[in-house]
This record gives structure tokens, C-alpha cells and sequence, in this order.
């Protein structure tokens, strides 16, 4: 690079009208040659050398080297190609002397300087040693973070988590890179600077307190994944239920659902407890959970006619005939008298309807049957006897959702009464007078 730099230099001189503009032209043109073979070396090494890492990986049996790829630790040490070419072509305006600049006579410096810059190769190389801690902090964080998933991957790792430790030493890593960074653009001894930001840390601790709380806030949001932009979150303490807008160092701002703005501090979200619903957005529906009373006066046994009456339901038809069938048998084998409604087995009105809800609900398109399924029976009440619907609805829009929620309860409290069964309702102001007419 100094033959090439010295070659444009005597060309552009050459030239009577380039003369003044020969020596910072010919650093220039040497310079973007230098960082465009820097370049294409980095694109060559990222290639071929790492999709063949890539593919080795791949075709190996164990799991920690397709980690290590998909964390992108090769594609961080490919830098370091660019990085060596920089460095060893720095000097390329600096004289080729083995002594030092300081041995050298005035008359001799003053010569030199005509042609070459002495101080363009200290420049460069403090940006170089700057690349190079870039490329130490890119590695290392992206090692430790695929370390951290290859030990997710071991049976022990649900127990003793590793991720805070991870994130401390990331947080460790980053700040000293800082002050390697501000040591070698300022030519400084790094220990000198962590001796002054140690007389300083109470100071900085106290005025840039809710800033500092903030920065550690936004670290683990975002490292754990808590809240991003888009998620539904509700946090009842600071007034907020709605989709995030955006996530400041100091702030987070929530469009509520009546269209107004809450703003949360940030470290709140670390501190305190708050629902993100961004779960259920990415699963495979909403939850349904809701229960209807029935009125346990009406709970009874089957007998002969009702028994008729719902083999003519089509969704339960197979249900009644076979599990009649059933109990037939067992009564028969054990001698139980038809007439004898306690001692042997009897399907109830109560039992029926569960099944038509299930047999309902698993036939209704909009419920996802992949997901928690379950019609059952709660602990009765003075209010009567819940039966709860525990299902997954398909669509998750809420407006959508709770459409579909109030038609399958419309079809619910609808159909009851085909079972003998009626809703358990509270006696209102009418009712207690309809029955005070009716003793008069």
C-alpha cells in the first residue's frame, strides 16, 4: 500500500494542475483501496469459509455447533479478516524507516514530510483498535449467548437458570469495552479512567438515578423479551390497558383502548407486575371461560319418554343409545329391576346436557379442539350448579371473539330447557309480587 500511495503521489505531481492536491488525493485514493480489498475480504471469508463452517455444522450430530451458527459467532470472527488488513496497511502514508521519527534531523523530517503524513497511521490505528474491541465485545456477547441456549438444552437447566448470570457478565463486557474504547482514542492508561469514574460513581449514581434505573429497566425488557412495540399489555396500577407505542429509555407510552395515552415508566414494568396478552395473540385462540347456573331443583333422573326424546337430538343421538345400552347391561347382569331407579344406573338430565355441550362446542368451527378442552361440573352453590365452558376460540380479534362468545351462549341458555332444565335466576322485585298476587 506505500508503493501504491507513493506511485499516485508522483503520478498526480505529474500533473501541473493536481500538484497541490497530489499528496491528500494520492492518501485518499490509497485509502478507499485499502477499505474496499478490506471489504471484498470480508465478503469472500463470509462466503465460502463460513457457509463451510455452516455446513459442517450442519451435517454433525450435536446441537451446539448449530447454536453457535445460528447465534452468528462465525459471521462476528469474519471481521476479523478486514480487521488485520487495516491494521498492517495503516502506515501506507508513513515513511518506510526503521528508526525512530525523533532520531531523524529537522532538514530530514522536513523532506519527508512533503511526501508523507506522520500522524494519518496513528489515526487509523486507533479506529482499527477500536474495530478490534468491536469485534472482541460482537463474539464474546454472541458466545455467551449461545452458551446460554446450549445449556438451556440440558435436563438441569429448568432448575438452576443461567441467564441472569449471562446478562451480568454481558453488562460487564460492554462497560469495559467502553472505557478500552476511551482509553485508546484518548491515549489514556484505562486504569487511570476507571480510577475517575470510581471518584465520580456516587455523583452519577444520584443525578442520573431515574436514568439509570431506566437503562437497566430497558436492558432486561428487552433481553427477556418482556414488552415490545405491538404487544397488548395491562397494568391496572398505572391506568393502562392497551397495545404499546413505544419503549424510551425512561417511558413506556400505552394506547388504551378508549384511545387514550398512558404513560408508564419504564423500570415500573420491571418492578412492579403487569399481563402481557402477547401469549395469547401467538397461540392458537382465546380463552373462553365463562359458567352457567342450573337450578338443581331440576336435576333428575331419565326416564323411559326422556330417554326417547334425546335419541332425536342428532348431535347426541349415538351418545344416549349406546351409553343406554350400557347401563341396560349392567343392571341386567347385576338383577336390578327396571322400577328400581336408586340402586342401579340411571343417565341423568344433567349428564346428557354436558355431553350435547361437548359434542356442541367440538363441532363448532370456530373452536380450536388442539387446545384446553373441558365442560365441567363446579361446586354447587346457593346459586346453583355451575357448568363451566373452558374452551379456545379460534378467531382472537375481540370484537370477533366476543361474538362468537355470546352466540354459543345465546345457543346455550336456548337449548336448556330441552333437557328438563332451567337457568337459576334470583327472585326479582316482579317475581315476589307475581307471588303476592297469586296468594291473594
Amino acid at each position: 500500500m506505500r508503493a501504491l500511495y507513493k506511485f499516485l503521489l508522483d503520478h498526480f505531481r505529474g500533473v501541473e494542475s493536481l500538484d497541490i492536491l497530489a499528496k491528500p488525493a494520492a492518501a485518499v485514493l490509497t485509502l478507499a483501496v485499502i477499505l474496499i480489498i478490506a471489504w471484498l475480504a470480508y465478503y469472500l471469508t463470509r462466503k465460502f469459509i463460513i457457509r463451510f463452517v455452516q455446513r459442517i455444522a450442519r451435517k454433525t450430530k450435536t446441537s451446539w455447533d448449530d447454536i453457535l451458527v445460528k447465534h452468528r459467532v462465525f459471521n462476528g470472527l469474519a471481521h476479523l479478516v478486514p480487521a488485520f488488513i487495516l491494521y498492517y496497511t495503516c502506515n501506507f502514508a508513513s515513511p518506510g524507516v526503521h528508526q525512530s521519527l525523533n532520531d531523524l534531523s529537522p532538514d530530514v523530517l522536513e523532506l519527508l514530510s512533503k511526501d508523507y503524513y506522520f500522524w494519518l497511521g496513528a489515526i487509523i490505528l486507533k479506529f482499527v483498535k477500536v474495530y478490534f474491541a468491536a469485534i472482541i465485545v460482537y463474539v464474546a456477547s454472541t458466545i455467551l449467548n449461545a452458551g446460554n441456549e446450549i445449556y438451556n438444552t440440558m435436563p438441569y437447566s429448568h432448575h438452576r437458570p443461567i441467564k441472569g448470570y449471562i446478562q451480568l457478565l454481558k453488562i460487564l463486557l460492554f462497560f469495559l469495552a467502553g472505557i478500552m474504547t476511551i482509553s485508546i482514542l484518548l491515549d489514556k492508561d484505562p486504569t487511570v479512567l476507571l480510577a475517575g469514574l470510581g471518584a465520580l460513581a456516587a455523583v452519577l449514581l444520584l443525578v442520573f438515578k431515574d436514568t439509570i434505573l431506566g437503562l437497566v429497566a430497558s436492558i432486561q425488557l428487552s433481553a427477556n423479551e418482556m414488552v415490545r412495540i405491538g404487544d397488548w399489555i395491562e397494568m391496572p396500577g398505572h391506568n393502562a390497558d392497551g397495545t404499546v407505542l413505544d419503549i424510551t429509555l425512561n417511558t413506556v407510552k400505552v394506547k388504551n383502548w378508549d384511545n387514550t395515552i398512558a404513560t408508564i415508566p419504564t423500570y415500573a414494568l420491571v418492578s412492579e407486575s403487569f399481563n402481557n396478552w402477547r401469549g395469547m395473540e401467538e397461540s392458537g385462540g382465546r380463552r373462553i371461560k365463562r359458567s352457567v347456573s342450573i337450578n338443581m331443583s331440576t336435576i333428575r333422573f331419565c326416564n323411559y319418554d326422556l330417554v326417547k326424546k334425546f335419541q332425536k337430538f342428532d348431535l347426541i343421538r349415538d351418545y344416549v343409545i349406546q351409553k343406554q345400552a350400557e347401563i341396560d347391561r349392567y343392571n341386567k347382569e347385576k338383577g336390578i329391576a327396571d322400577h328400581d331407579r336408586i340402586s342401579g344406573r340411571r343417565q341423568t338430565n344433567i349428564g346428557i346436557f354436558r355431553k350435547y355441550l361437548e359434542v356442541y362446542l367440538k363441532n363448532h368451527p370456530m373452536i380450536n379442539n388442539d387446545m384446553t378442552f373441558l365442560v365441567r361440573q363446579l361446586q354447587h352453590t346457593e346459586k346453583g350448579l355451575p357448568i363451566e365452558i373452558y374452551v379456545f376460540c379460534k378467531d382472537k380479534a375481540w370484537a370477533n371473539y366476543e361474538s362468537i362468545q355470546s352466540d354459543i351462549f345465546d345457543h346455550i341458555f336456548a337449548v336448556i330447557p330441552e333437557f328438563d332444565l332451567s337457568v337459576f335466576q334470583a327472585p326479582s322485585g316482579e317475581d315476589i309480587k307475581s307471588l303476592g298476587k297469586g296468594g291473594n
